[in-house]
C-alpha cells in the first residue's frame, strides 16, 4: 500500500505569524521579555546581524523558561494552541492540510516552534505527528535549556528522516511538504512535491 507523507512547516506557513515571539510573551510578560532582548545587547546585535536564529533561540529559551514550572507553561500552552487554532491559521494553507487529510495522507508538523503548544495545537489539527523544539525539564521544572537541536533547517531533513525510518516509512513516501523561509530548504529538498507557500495562493492551485 502506497503512503504519502505531507510536511507542514508552521509559523508563516501554516499561520499567519510567527508563534513563538507571542508565546514567550504570553508566559513571561513584555517587561521580561524586554529585559532579555537587553541583555547582553551587544551579542543579541552579533547574532540579529548574522541572522542566527539557533543563538537567539537558546537565549530567550532560557531567559523566558528557566525555573518556571512546567505544568503551569503547559497549561499556557494549551491555551495558546487553542488561540492559533481559532484565529492564527493561514486559509488557503490549512485548506491544503485538511486536503491531505481527507486523502487518507500521513500529515506532519515540522517546525521550529515549541513543543510545549505546537504538540496540543496537532492534536487540535488531528494531524498524525509533530516534530518541534522541544524545551528541557528537570523534577517538574523547566532548566532553560532544549532537548537536542533548535529545529530548523538542517535539523528538520534529520528530524524527518528520522522519524520516517522509526515508523517503517521508505524516501519514496515523502511526497509533499510546505514551507516558507530557508529554514525550510533541507525539510522541502527531501520531499518529490515540495511548495513555497509565499509564493503561491492554494487556494488558486490544484491539490
Amino acid at each position: 500500500m502506497s503512503i504519502s507523507v505531507a510536511a507542514f512547516d508552521v509559523d508563516n506557513t501554516l499561520t499567519v505569524c510567527d508563534c513563538v515571539v507571542p508565546f514567550m510573551r504570553s508566559v513571561a510578560g513584555f517587561r521580561r521579555l524586554l529585559k532579555v532582548v537587553f541583555s547582553d545587547l551587544g551579542q543579541t546585535i552579533r547574532s540579529f546581524k548574522k541572522r542566527d536564529r539557533d543563538s537567539l533561540k537558546i537565549k530567550f529559551v532560557e531567559g523566558v523558561f528557566a525555573g518556571r514550572n512546567a505544568r503551569e507553561v503547559e497549561a499556557l500552552g494549551i491555551q495558546f494552541a487553542s488561540k492559533v487554532a481559532d484565529g492564527w491559521l493561514r486559509g488557503d494553507v490549512a485548506a491544503r492540510m485538511r486536503w491531505h487529510q481527507d486523502q487518507g495522507h500521513v500529515v506532519v508538523l515540522v517546525s521550529a516552534s515549541l513543543g510545549v503548544y505546537l504538540h496540543p495545537l496537532g492534536d487540535l489539527l488531528e494531524v498524525d505527528a509533530v516534530l518541534c523544539t522541544e524545551l528541557e525539564e528537570s523534577s517538574g521544572i523547566l532548566t532553560g535549556k532544549l532537548i537536542g537541536q533548535n529545529c530548523r533547517g538542517v535539523e528538520k531533513a534529520v528530524r524527518i528522516q528520522k522519524w520516517c525510518q522509526d515508523s517503517g516509512m521508505t524516501p519514496k513516501d515523502l511526497v509533499y511538504a510546505y514551507g516558507d523561509s530557508s529554514g525550510d530548504v533541507q525539510l522541502l529538498e527531501l520531499f518529490s512535491h515540495p511548495t513555497w507557500v509565499n509564493k503561491i495562493d492554494l487556494e488558486e492551485s490544484a491539490a
